[in-house]
C-alpha cells in the first residue's frame, strides 16, 4: 500500500500545475451564444479547461501555470467579440461580482426594451386595425418590424460577418424576412413581438433569481469597526490585520474571524449553519465572520486577514460553484450546437423538397411550413434552464448550511448507493471526557493521569485535551524528553527519566494480556511506565442527538448499505454502530486500512453508483478525496473542511446528508421537468409545423413560453423549506 501510494504521489508531483483566472462576461445574454463561447475558449494555447455560466455570466478558464496571461485575455477577447460583439470581458473582483448581480444595467435595458416594445407594438396594432392601402400597410408594418426587431436583424448581421451563422438571432430574421417576402406581414411583425416580449419576461425571471441567489449569501461584511488607542473608525474588512481590535454592535455582521475578548452576546449563524437558533458569545471563544451580532457589544481580536475568513472562503465557494458542470449540462450544450444547424437543414428540406416531388404543392406553402420550422428551432429554453436549475440547487443548498461545490456533485447525490461514516467528529460529538481511570497495583490514579497528560502534551487530538483538562494542572514541559509519535499506536516518551508509552492497544505489543483489560464503553488508553503496564484511562465520546436520525433517513431514501470506518477499538465502535442501526462496522483501522476498505467498497456497488465518505475535513484528507462526493462535516468553518470535502456541512449536523441528497433529488426533478418540457412542446410544433398546422405566432409563442416557463419552473428550486 505504501510503495503504491508513493507511486501515485510521484505521479501527481509531476502533473504540469493549473492556474484558474475567472472572467465576467458582462452584457451575456444569448444562452446559446455562451455555449459556444464555451467551446471555443477551450481551444486557445495553454486552456486545460473553460467553463461559461450563462446565469452568473461568468467565465472559469483553467490554465497551465506556464501560461501567458495577457495572450490568453487577448485571445478570449477574440472569441467573445466574434460571438458577441456587444459583450465586455472583465476580471472578477468582489466589485465586478456585486455589480453583476445588482446590475443598473439590466434594468436600463428593461426599460429600453419596453419603449421599443410599446411603440412598435401601437404601430404593429393600428396595421392590424386600420383599413389601409397595400403600400401604406407595408410601410406601417414594415416600420413596427424595424423598431421591435431591427436589434435581432443587426445581430444576425454582425453574426454572419463574424462567421456565427446559427444563432438565434440568424433563426429569427429568416424567419420573419421569409414571412414578408410572401405577403405575410401580420406574421412577420408577430414573430418579433412575440420574441421581444418573451424575451423580457424571461430576461426579468432570470435577473430575478440572480438577486434572489445572492441574497442568500448576503453574508459579505460592508464595514469592520477598528478599535485603535483613542477612537473607533470604520474601515474597509480588507483594511485590518491580524492581531487588530475590532468592536461588533448589536445589528451588526461580524467581518473577521476572531476571538471574543470582551462582552457577551447572542449571535445568529443561520448565515454560516442554516440553523434559526442563536448562541451565545463569552469572553475566550471563536466568533466567524457572517454571524449577526444580535444583542450584545463585543470586543474582538482579528486571528485572520479577510481574504482568510470563513465568509470570504464561502462566498468564493459557492460563487464559483457552478463553474464544474454537471453531465446534464455539458450534455445539452453540445446537444444545441447539433440540434441548431439540423433543424435549420431540415426547414430547407422542407421549404424545398415537396414542391419539387410532390404534384400540386405551392412554394408559398411549404415555405411557410418551413419557416415556422425555424422560429421554433432555437434551444434556449433548454440552454439557460438547465444550468438555472442546478444553479439555484446550489443556492437552496447553501440557505441550508450545505455547501456544495459544483453541480456535478449536486448531481452525483442522485446516485448514492453506500454512505460511510467516520466516528469521531461526524457520528459523535468529538468532545471527550475521562470517565475512567483504572491504575493497576503499584500505581495510583494521579500517577496514571500524570504520565498520560505529559505524554499528550504536544498533541492537539480532542483526546489529548480531554486527558490534560483531566489532570488540571500545570505542565512542566522541560522534563519532557525524547519525544515521539508512534503512527496509528500512540506516543513514546521520557519523562523524568522513566520511558512512558501511551496509545491504543497496538502499542501494548509485548506486555501480558491479562494487564490490559478492556472497556468498550469509551475509548481506552493504555499507558506503559518503565515496561510495567501502569494502567488504563476510559475516554467516553457522546453520540450527537440527530446520528440515529440521519441513519434513518438515508435508508427512507433508499440507500443501500451504510458503513462506519473507525480508528478506534471493536467494542466501541461495534456499540455506537448497533445503537445507530449503522449495516457495517470497521474498527481499529489506520488511515491507509481505511482506503483499503473504501476500495472494497467500490467492487460491492453498480457501476452508476456513486459512494460519499462523510469525515470530518481534518484527519481524513485521503479517503474524502479517494470517494466519489466527499462531504465534510464543517465545524463552523474549519479551514480542512472547506479545503478538502466536494460538499461542507456547516453545522456538522449528520442529519443534513439527507437534506443534501432531497435537495439534488428535488433538483433533478425539476431540471428533467424542463427537458421533457421544451423537448416535447418543440416536438409538438415542429410536427404540427410540417403539416401546416401550427402557424408562425403559435411557434414564436411556443418557443418564447417554453422558455419562460422553464426559467420559472428552474427558480422552484431555491425554496428549500418543504425538504
Amino acid at each position: 500500500m505504501q510503495n503504491s501510494q508513493l507511486v501515485v504521489n510521484e505521479e501527481v508531483a509531476q502533473l504540469p500545475k493549473r492556474n484558474t483566472q475567472i472572467l465576467i462576461l458582462e452584457g451575456l445574454g444569448c444562452a446559446n451564444c455562451a455555449a459556444k463561447i464555451e467551446m471555443e475558449v477551450r481551444t486557445l494555447p495553454g486552456v486545460h479547461e473553460a467553463s461559461v455560466d450563462i446565469i452568473s455570466r461568468k467565465l472559469a478558464v483553467e490554465t497551465e501555470e506556464s501560461t501567458n496571461i495577457y495572450r490568453l485575455f487577448a485571445g478570449i477577447e477574440g472569441v467573445v467579440k466574434r460571438i458577441e460583439p456587444d459583450v465586455k470581458v472583465i476580471p472578477a473582483d468582489h466589485q465586478a461580482v456585486d455589480q453583476l448581480y445588482n446590475s443598473e444595467e439590466d434594468s436600463l435595458t428593461d426599460n429600453k426594451q419596453i419603449i421599443k416594445l410599446v411603440a412598435g407594438g401601437a404601430l404593429f396594432a393600428a396595421g392590424i386595425i386600420l383599413d389601409l392601402s397595400s403600400w401604406l400597410e407595408l410601410t406601417v408594418f414594415l416600420l413596427s418590424y424595424v423598431i421591435i426587431g431591427g436589434a435581432v436583424l443587426l445581430r444576425a448581421i454582425q453574426g454572419i460577418a463574424l462567421g456565427q451563422v446559427f444563432s438565434e438571432y440568424f433563426l429569427m430574421s429568416i424567419a420573419t424576412i421569409g414571412a414578408f417576402l410572401i405577403g405575410e406581414y401580420p406574421e412577420g411583425v408577430a414573430v418579433m413581438l412575440f420574441y421581444l416580449v418573451g424575451e423580457i419576461l424571461q430576461d426579468r425571471a432570470v435577473n430575478q433569481s440572480r438577486r434572489s441567489i445572492s441574497s442568500l449569501m448576503d453574508i459579505r461584511p460592508d464595514y469592520a469597526n477598528l478599535k485603535t488607542a483613542d477612537t473607533v473608525r470604520r474601515v474597509s474588512p480588507e483594511d485590518v490585520n491580524i492581531g487588530d481590535i475590532i468592536l461588533v454592535k448589536p445589528g451588526e455582521k461580524v467581518p473577521l474571524d476572531g476571538q471574543v475578548i470582551e462582552g457577551t452576546s447572542m449571535v445568529d449563524t443561520s448565515a454560516l449553519t442554516g440553523e434559526s437558533i442563536p448562541r451565545q458569545l463569552e469572553p475566550g471563544q471563536e466568533v466567524l465572520s457572517g454571524f449577526i451580532n444580535i444583542n450584545g457589544l463585543l470586543t474582538v481580536k482579528v486571528t485572520k486577514n479577510y481574504h482568510e475568513s470563513t465568509v470570504a472562503k464561502i462566498l468564493d465557494l459557492v460563487q464559483n460553484a457552478s463553474s464544474k458542470k454537471a453531465p446534464t449540462e455539458n450534455f445539452i450544450t453540445k446537444f444545441a450546437n447539433y440540434y441548431t444547424p439540423v433543424v435549420v437543414f431540415a426547414a430547407l428540406a422542407i421549404a424545398v423538397v415537396p414542391p419539387l416531388i410532390v404534384e400540386g404543392a405551392v412554394w408559398a406553402d411549404w415555405i411557410y411550413r418551413a419557416l415556422v420550422f425555424l422560429v421554433i428551432s432555437c434551444p434556449c429554453a433548454l440552454v439557460i434552464s438547465i444550468p438555472l436549475g442546478f444553479f439555484g440547487g446550489i443556492g437552496g443548498a447553501s440557505k441550508r448550511g450545505i455547501l456544495v461545490k459544483g453541480g456535478n456533485y449536486l448531481e452525483a447525490l442522485n446516485y448514492v448507493e453506500t454512505v460511510v461514516f467516520d466516528k469521531t467528529g461526524t457520528l459523535t460529538k468529538g468532545i471527550f471526557e475521562v470517565t475512567a481511570v483504572n491504575p493497576c497495583q503499584g500505581f495510583t490514579k494521579e500517577e496514571l493521569l500524570e504520565y498520560a497528560a505529559y505524554a499528550e502534551v504536544y498533541s492537539n487530538h480532542p483526546i489529548a485535551d480531554s486527558i490534560r483538562k483531566a489532570y488540571g494542572k500545570v505542565l512542566d514541559e522541560t522534563l519532557i524528553e525524547d519525544y515521539k509519535e508512534m503512527a496509528g499506536q500512540g506516543i513514546r516518551v521520557r519523562i523524568n527519566s522513566k520511558e512512558v508509552l501511551v496509545g491504543n492497544s497496538r502499542i501494548l505489543t509485548g506486555y501480558p494480556a491479562e494487564n490490559q483489560a478492556n472497556d468498550t464503553t469509551g475509548t481506552i488508553i493504555h499507558v506503559v511506565v518503565d515496561k510495567l503496564y501502569a494502567g488504563q484511562i476510559i475516554i467516553a465520546d457522546e453520540v450527537k442527538e440527530d446520528a440515529a436520525q440521519a441513519i434513518r433517513d438515508l435508508k427512507r431514501l433508499g440507500i443501500k448499505q451504510t458503513v462506519m470506518l473507525t480508528g478506534d477499538v471493536a467494542g466501541v465502535g461495534k456499540r455506537i454502530g448497533t445503537q445507530l442501526g449503522i449495516d457495517q462496522i470497521h474498527a481499529d483501522l489506520l488511515p491507509a486500512d481505511k482506503v483499503d476498505q473504501l476500495e472494497m467498497l467500490y467492487k460491492s456497488k453498480s457501476p452508476k453508483g456513486k459512494l460519499v465518505f462523510v469525515g470530518d475535513g481534518i484527519n481524513d484528507a485521503p479517503v474524502l478525496a479517494r470517494a466519489d462526493i466527499g462531504i465534510a462535516m464543517g465545524g463552523l468553518g474549519s479551514d480542512a473542511a472547506i479545503e478538502a470535502a466536494d460538499i461542507v456541512i456547516m453545522n456538522d449536523a449528520p442529519s443534513q446528508i439527507a437534506t443534501a441528497i432531497k435537495i439534488a433529488r428535488k433538483t433533478k426533478r425539476i431540471i428533467y421537468q424542463n427537458i421533457v418540457l421544451a423537448l416535447g412542446i418543440k416536438s409538438i410544433i415542429l410536427i404540427l409545423g410540417v403539416l401546416g398546422i401550427a402557424t408562425m405566432w403559435g411557434a414564436v409563442f411556443a418557443d418564447t413560453g417554453v422558455a419562460l416557463l422553464a426559467v420559472l419552473n428552474a427558480v422552484r428550486i431555491i425554496n428549500t423549506k418543504s425538504i
